[in-house]
């Protein structure tokens, strides 16, 4: 059974209010300690682990919007937030990766060799790594539990943090042993790692602002789903896009031609009920019945045929001149894209008015397809008695 949005809520802010804790004293660690130390790489990197902590904290504030309920304003709920907050957070990773690589190309190429680092950077450095991949573990664990994709994405983050204090590792200890430009060299490829990262997060918050619709391979799968309910005959006309990390879809589902409007009501919401157990990101669907494969059809050649008061009126000129008169009956039509079929469920008194004239049901079936034959839409009818 998947969590309630409270619950998912609740659990994704602890975790990332623990990653921000963590990270502001990693921050604070390595860039007081790179200062004193001497390490550029490990000022950077402290630096680095301070996006985080703006990271943490936005997820924090994210969830919390993004999970409100939909209100007058907002019908499709809150997730746009939280993809423009994420597309104001690039901007800040991509801000400081700038100045993070600026000043350390300018210390590469300054002419002056500056002071080996001191062995507390190393240690620093090893803290680091073994901080974040705690972090990674425990922010997945509680991502995958709860299936968040926004969650599982920071834990992606802490491991890169790891990854980035592993580089600056191996820098300090190059720097140390005499290669002094490896540690500015090393700054530099942090910088490019978090604007990568920056680049990565305005990129698909944008393609997000702009509707761009799911993967194909994705779009498969939700078809399959559809197609798997009984009485689905086809799903096509799919239109979706992703709104804060969850998903809205649009789409035609094909039912019998004959079926009550109830019962195919009852397999579009079917489907639907069955789509959002199995993708639990998927928040808002939108379904058309078809009685028939409109796709790639003209709406306005669809619109040519007659409605429901028009073919009455044919319906009851014919029955008037085979009857004498028009019985009350039901009327159930069934459009296709070229011709239109009818059903007529007649009352008691039909009996009386086949007797007057000498006339039986088959008969004035036989009779009503032939009158009827002339119109250009009409294409069969049938007639239903009641017991007698």
């Amino acid at each position: 059974m998947n969590p309630s949005l409270d619950e998912r809520k609740r659990a994704g802010q602890n975790v990332s209010l623990i990653g921000a804790l963590v990270n502001t004293v990693m921050s604070l660690l390595k860039i007081v300690g790179g200062v004193f130390s001497g390490s550029a790489a490990l000022v950077a990197d402290g630096f680095h682990s301070l996006s985080d902590v703006i990271t943490d904290l936005m997820v924090v504030f994210l969830l919390g919007v993004s999970h409100k309920k939909a209100d007058t304003n907002h019908p499709y709920g809150h997730g746009r937030f939280e993809t423009l907050g994420t597309v104001a957070l690039s901007f800040v990773l991509l801000s400081v990766a700038g100045f993070m690589a600026w000043d350390s190309l300018r210390l590469l190429f300054a002419g002056e060799i500056p002071s080996p680092p001191s062995v507390v950077a190393l240690f620093i450095a090893g803290a680091s790594i073994l901080a974040n991949e705690i972090l990674f573990f425990y922010t997945l664990r509680v991502g995958e539990k709860i299936q968040s994709r926004l969650l599982i994405a920071n834990a992606w983050h802490h491991r890169s943090d790891s990854l980035s204090s592993v580089v600056v590792l191996i820098a300090i200890a190059g720097a140390i042993l005499g290669i002094w430009w490896l540690d500015a060299l090393a700054a530099v490829l942090v910088a490019l790692l978090i604007a990568k990262i920056g680049w990565e997060l305005l990129s698909k918050s944008l393609a997000e602002l702009v509707d761009t619709a799911l993967p194909p391979e994705r779009l498969t799968t939700l078809r399959e789903t559809v197609m798997s309910v009984d009485g689905v005959l086809g799903v096509h006309s799919f239109k979706t896009r992703s709104m804060g990390g969850q998903s809205l879809l649009e789409m035609h589902v094909q039912v019998a031609p004959h079926l009550s409007a109830a019962e195919g009501h009852y397999i579009g919401d079917y489907a639907t009920r069955l789509l959002q157990e199995r993708f639990d990101d998927i928040a808002h669907i939108i379904y058309h019945i078809d009685t028939y494969d409109d796709h790639g059809l003209s709406l306005p050649a669809q619109l040519t045929l007659p409605a429901r008061t028009e073919i009455q009126q044919h319906l009851n000129a014919a029955l008037a001149r085979i009857l004498g008169e028009a019985p009350d009956y039901e009327l159930i039509i069934y459009y296709t894209p070229r011709f239109i079929e009818l059903d007529i469920k007649c009352p008691m008194a039909i009996f009386a008015l086949l007797e007057q004239q000498g006339v039986t049901a088959a008969e004035l079936e036989a009779r009503l397809n032939d009158e009827l034959r002339t119109l250009e839409w009409f294409k069969a009818i049938q007639i239903w008695l009641p017991a007698r």
